[in-house]
């Protein structure tokens, strides 16, 4: 009887012993507020907002490096983290960024 390939003989005794790293947070947050997504992405090269691709802007942060997925209702998508601190570092960015917008907007 031929063996499936990658499968151990029943005779041998297999330990596993897993470690853990994180490499990806996933996060969501909401800002409780509409967001001009459009004006967004004028105001910064790091917000890419293409409504015809995905319904979202997506917001590249550098430091910490991770991915916010923004939309219009105010919700957030954090991707990319390592950190539950870089999760807020890059939360409080697209704050920072929708409070600039509502300054200008002011003006």
């Amino acid at each position: 009887m031929a063996r499936a390939a990658g499968v151990s003989p029943p005779h041998k005794h297999v330990v596993l012993k897993p470690t853990y790293h994180v490499e990806n947070i996933v996060a969501s947050t909401d800002l409780q507020t509409d967001l001009d997504l459009y004006g967004l992405a004028k105001i910064s090269r790091d917000v890419d907002y293409e409504p015809e691709q995905f319904p979202g802007a997506i917001f590249k942060v550098h430091e910490p490096k991770a991915a916010l997925l923004l939309f219009k209702n105010g919700k957030i998508i954090c991707t990319g983290a390592r950190t539950v601190a870089d999760v807020r570092r890059a939360v409080d960015q697209a704050i920072d960024l929708v409070k600039r917008y509502k300054r200008n907007k002011g003006s």
